[in-house]
C-alpha cells in the first residue's frame, strides 16, 4: 500500500468514527456481513483528512443500499441500479465532493449493469463498493448475476442454468483505473484495500465478498474463514510474485503460453519464473488473467488488481468548456440554418 496517508485533517476538528455514525436504527439480519464493512468505513474516514460534510454517500436499492442512512454525512438513496449515476451527476457538478455508491450483485450488475459499465469506463472521479453475496437478499433470496450455476432457490428450484459474471473482471474490461477484491473478515486487509481507494484519483471499484447470513450463508466460507483463507487465497503485491499458501510455499506460473498453473516449491526458494504482479501495467492483459483464478483450482486473488492513472471525466469536460468559452459566443440562429438541414416537402 504506497499512498501516502493523511492522518489529520488539514483544518477543521479532529474527527473519529462516532462523528460519522447516524442516529438511524441499523436494521441488517444480526451477522450480516455489511456491519462489519460499515464499521470499517465509519474508522477509516476520520483518518483521511477530508472535512464531514464533504462526503456523499450514494446507494441504489437492496440490503446494502441502505448505508447512507447509517452514515452521518450526506447521502442520496436513489433508484435500483441509478446510483453511478447519480455519483456521476453530482460529481461533475462538485468535483470538491468524495462521492462514494455503495451497492450489490443484484443492484450493481443485473438493474443496473449498464450504468454501471458506463461509469467504469468514463472514469468518473468516485468509489464504487459492490457487496457481493451472491443472491437477492433483500426479496428473500433469488438468483443473481454472481450466483453458481445450480444454485437452488426459490425461484431456480431446479438450479440456475445461467453462467456467473466476474465483477473484477467486468470493471478491468471497462478499463476501471482503480480495481481491487477484499473480503468482509478480514478487516484490517479490508481497511488498507479502502484507503486505498479513497485517495485514488478516478474511479475505484472495489469488489467486497460479503455474507449473506440467512439467505447464503457461507458462500465465501472457503476464502474468508481465517483458518483456511492462508491456503484458498492470493494476496497480491505489486512487483511480487504470485505465492500463496500458509507455508508460503506455493505460487502461480504460466505454462504453455498464457495458461497459469500452480507449483510447490520449498519455503523462501521461489522459483525464478512465477507470475509477478503489476498493478501499474498500461493495458489490463495480466490483471484479467489472475481475476480469472478461481477455486477449487487456484487461490482467489484478493487485493489491488489494476491502479493507473487517466484524466478524470469532470476535468476533461470542464476543460471543454474552458475551450467553448474561449472561442466566443455562438450563432444559435446559424447553427441551425447550417448546410446539414433540409425540407421536408409535401408530395
Amino acid at each position: 500500500m504506497e499512498e501516502d496517508i493523511t492522518a489529520l485533517p488539514a483544518s477543521g476538528p479532529m474527527l473519529s468514527r462516532k462523528d460519522f455514525v447516524s442516529d438511524q436504527l441499523v436494521r441488517w439480519c444480526p451477522g450480516c456481513g455489511d456491519f462489519a464493512i460499515l464499521a470499517t468505513i465509519q474508522k477509516l474516514l476520520p483518518s483521511l483528512g477530508i472535512p464531514r460534510e464533504k462526503y456523499v454517500f450514494v446507494s441504489g436499492i437492496g440490503c446494502s443500499s441502505r448505508f447512507p442512512y447509517y452514515m452521518n454525512t450526506y447521502g442520496f438513496h436513489s433508484i435500483h441500479g441509478r446510483a453511478p449515476t447519480f455519483a456521476t451527476g453530482l460529481k461533475c457538478v462538485r468535483p470538491d465532493l468524495q462521492v462514494w455508491v455503495v451497492t450489490g450483485d443484484g443492484d450493481g450488475l443485473s438493474i443496473g449493469g449498464n450504468h454501471l459499465i458506463h461509469a467504469l469506463r468514463r472514469n468518473v472521479d468516485i468509489k464504487i463498493l459492490l457487496f457481493n453475496n451472491k443472491i437477492y437478499g433483500l426479496t428473500k433470496g433469488q438468483t443473481s448475476p454472481t450466483s453458481e450455476q445450480g444454485k437452488k432457490t426459490k425461484s431456480t428450484p431446479q438450479g440456475s442454468v445461467d453462467y456467473p459474471v466476474n465483477p473484477v473482471n467486468i470493471a478491468l474490461a471497462s478499463e476501471a483505473t482503480f480495481v481491487a477484491r477484499a473480503v468482509d473478515t478480514d478487516l484490517p486487509f479490508l481497511t488498507e484495500v479502502l484507503r486505498r481507494a479513497a485517495l485514488h484519483k478516478g474511479l475505484a471499484f472495489v469488489e467486497i465478498f460479503q455474507n449473506c447470513i440467512v439467505f447464503n450463508d457461507g458462500a465465501w466460507a472457503e476464502v474468508s474463514e481465517k483458518a483456511l483463507r492462508d491456503d484458498t487465497t492470493l494476496t497480491l503485491q505489486h512487483g511480487k510474485p504470485l505465492v500463496f499458501g500458509k507455508d508460503k510455499n506455493r505460487g502461480i506460473r504460466l505454462k504453455n503460453g498464457f495458461v497459469p498453473e500452480t507449483v510447490e516449491f520449498e519455503p523462501g526458494k521461489p522459483p525464478r519464473d512465477l507470475l509477478v504482479h503489476d498493478e501499474k501495467a498500461p493495458n489490463a492483459t495480466l490483471a484479467h488473467l489472475i481475476a480469472h483464478l478461481e477455486r477449487p483450482y487456484f487461490p482467489v486473488p484478493q487485493g489491488v488488481f489494476r491502479s493507473v492513472e487517466r484524466p478524470v471525466l469532470h476535468e476533461l469536460i470542464d476543460e471543454q468548456v474552458a475551450q467553448a468559452k474561449k472561442a466566443g459566443s455562438a450563432d444559435l440562429q446559424k447553427l441551425l440554418a447550417g448546410s446539414e438541414n433540409w425540407v421536408v416537402r409535401s408530395a
